[in-house]
């Protein structure tokens, strides 16, 4: 994980904003081959974002900062990249299909509630979110199930500044997480065979605080488009992508383990943890490696998608060889 402030990017390392938004014309009669192995840089030149939406605004009291890059160096995925191979049901079951099913969604607007146990329950409108902590731009690596991979420069604030504004009680013990239900702005929500909706996920109240998950507001400094899940999302880097859930109406403080979407609708298949591990295989992938977008060769997975030295304690006594 990389935490970069803007001056200290060397303009070696910045690539022009034009170089990742004007890429647009280049495989556009290309055939998109259908498995994940074979989509890597093909895909997303056949689902190019609206002009309008490639004019996105800037974040107040941020500047983007391209040419991002991890500690291992690790080259943040391009914004073309980021924005047009999704996973978000909600609008389209194709990763293509997703950034124009939600062109037109509006995500202002919105007020997030938090309740359950805690002190202080509140209903907070997004732009005084957003004035909570100053917005940290974070280079995080990105692990699907499905064996694909990016690096994302993440812009947002840790969860546990939100959650201090509420003050969980002592027998608070897990975070549950409700997307927008909404059809009308989320069409594929029409189709109940999809998924039970809304979706929700869940987190143990210490993996929730701990530094390095992230309420997400932003990519390359910019607001989150919604095909990315704005204009909040949670980025969880030691887990699945699955558990990072978009669009967050509704945080709610429980004592028992949460029921999650995925977990209900095929339990053999997703867990409540989903901890990025190369040794225990999804029933349908293997996760020994991965196939990083925009690459030809698959790598190697890390353990913890190599977060381990920073969260691998918090999982002391588990059976780790466990499926999630």
């Amino acid at each position: 994980m990389l935490i970069k402030k803007p001056d200290e990017i060397k303009s070696s390392e910045i690539t022009d904003e034009k170089l990742y938004l004007n890429r647009r014309n280049f495989l556009r009669a290309a055939t998109l081959v259908g498995s994940v192995a074979a989509t890597g840089w093909l895909y997303r030149q056949l689902n190019v974002p609206s002009r309008e939406a490639a004019k996105i605004a800037q974040t107040p009291d941020a500047k983007p900062v391209p040419g991002y890059t991890t500690p291992e160096g690790d080259v943040a995925n391009t914004f073309e990249d980021i924005t047009n191979y999704n996973n978000f049901y909600e609008f389209s079951t194709s990763k293509n299909g997703v950034a124009p099913a939600a062109r037109k969604f509006v995500a202002r607007p919105w007020t997030i509630s938090v309740e359950g146990l805690v002190q202080k329950p509140k209903t907070f409108d997004l732009d005084d979110l957003l004035k909570l902590a100053p917005p940290e731009d974070r280079v995080y690596r990105h692990r699907c199930v499905e064996a694909w991979s990016m690096v994302i420069p993440w812009l947002g604030f840790p969860l546990a500044k939100l959650l201090a504004q509420v003050e969980p009680m002592s027998n608070a013990k897990y975070v549950k997480f409700i997307t927008l239900y909404d059809p009308k702005r989320m069409p594929n929500q029409s189709d109940t065979d999809v998924l039970p909706w809304p979706y929700q996920e869940g987190l143990r109240l210490d993996e929730a605080m701990h530094p390095l998950t992230l309420l997400a507001t932003g990519l390359y400094g910019k607001p989150l488009l919604p095909q990315n899940g704005a204009p909040l999302r949670l980025v969880v880097p030691w887990k699945y992508g699955f558990k990072g859930i978009k669009s967050i109406v509704q945080i709610i403080l429980m004592e028992q383990q949460p029921r999650t979407t995925w977990s209900d609708a095929a339990p053999d298949e997703y867990g409540f943890y989903a901890n990025v591990n190369p040794q225990v295989d999804h029933p349908r992938w293997s996760q020994a490696s991965e196939r990083r977008i925009g690459e030809w060769g698959k790598r190697a997975t890390l353990p913890f998608n190599g977060y381990a030295e920073q969260v691998a304690q918090l999982y002391a006594g588990m059976n780790l060889r466990t499926y999630f």
